[in-house]
């Protein structure tokens, strides 16, 4: 008898890496308007009172223990202030197709922070599925010159958004176990909304308060905060639930292909043969690593 297909679980993983993939574009739009800080902290605030609303009429509540919020703040520290400051000025001085395939390097380097903080095993294959990655990336950055592609500010910039994503699934382990993502995700985005007011307030407040609204500016911001800060995130771990963190994670490799395909429709973004190479690398590169990696 044929085993049943939960198309629905697939359903929400795809279109959480779609939005993830869209987010580069929704980013590198409002990037024409707005400053990196700027952007965040909007896209913070919408994501925040989104996500509160729905915990709030939708959700049951859930009570965060007094001895917990110094662990969240430090998960909020690292993801949204730390990788998102390295995401949106990598993203500022790159496109959204390199960035997105920096990102998408990731999981291939969780095994490293695994081992070193939970001692999970590494194979031989995570290290194959590294250099594979690295190749991808280098073939991305590298053009026919040998020079960079893309300015090594932003390169800097996305592998620091790379770093603290690590770090920040190591706090985040410990406090799923306790907590919804919804919930997390949720403090996570307020507490945020507090570590970039200052620099927002210091930097860039007159520039942003200058820049008229328009259409594309209301939508790119409401698309990026709601679907991308915060649908994605519970469709994300509601399949990580139903499939599990390894099947979930293979879905990531998909990022990348997402951006770069409507970044050429919808960026005019430059989608040569070095280019699909690069992607197919990286992309192989994280699939190897996730598929091989041994649990303890």
């Amino acid at each position: 008898m044929m085993r049943k297909i939960h198309l629905p679980v697939y359903f929400f993983a795809l279109a959480a890496m779609l939005f993830w993939g869209l987010s580069f574009i929704w980013s590198s739009i409002l990037l024409k308007y707005y400053q990196p800080i700027t952007i965040i902290f909007i896209r913070l605030i919408i994501s925040a009172v989104f996500l509160f609303t729905i915990i709030r009429f939708f959700w049951v509540q859930e009570k965060v223990e007094r001895k917990d919020y110094q662990l969240i703040f430090l998960s909020a520290l690292f993801n949204p202030f730390l990788y998102f400051l390295g995401e949106n000025y990598g993203l500022k001085f790159s496109t959204p197709t390199i960035s997105a395939v920096i990102i998408a390097t990731i999981p291939v380097f969780s095994p490293f922070i695994a081992y070193l903080t939970f001692r999970e095993k590494l194979t031989p294959i995570n290290l194959v599925g590294i250099a594979v990655s690295f190749a991808g990336v280098i073939v991305m950055l590298i053009t026919s010159d040998l020079s960079l592609a893309a300015d090594i500010r932003g390169v800097l910039c996305l592998f620091g958004a790379v770093l603290a994503a690590l770090l920040y699934s190591v706090t985040l382990r410990t406090l799923t176990i306790k907590y919804s993502a919804l919930t997390l995700i949720a403090y996570q985005n307020l507490i945020g909304i507090f570590l970039f007011l200052p620099l927002f307030l210091v930097f860039e407040f007159k520039t942003a308060t200058a820049v008229p609204l328009n259409g594309e500016i209301i939508a790119s911001m409401l698309l990026l905060a709601i679907l991308a800060s915060s649908v994605s995130f519970v469709f994300f771990a509601h399949s990580v639930k139903l499939l599990g963190i390894s099947k979930t994670n293979i879905f990531s490799n998909l990022i990348p292909v997402f951006t770069a395909i409507f970044s050429f429709f919808l960026l005019s973004e430059d989608f040569g043969a070095q280019k699909i190479i690069g992607i197919a690398l990286v992309i192989g590169g994280v699939y190897l690593s996730e598929r091989t990696r041994k649990r303890v």
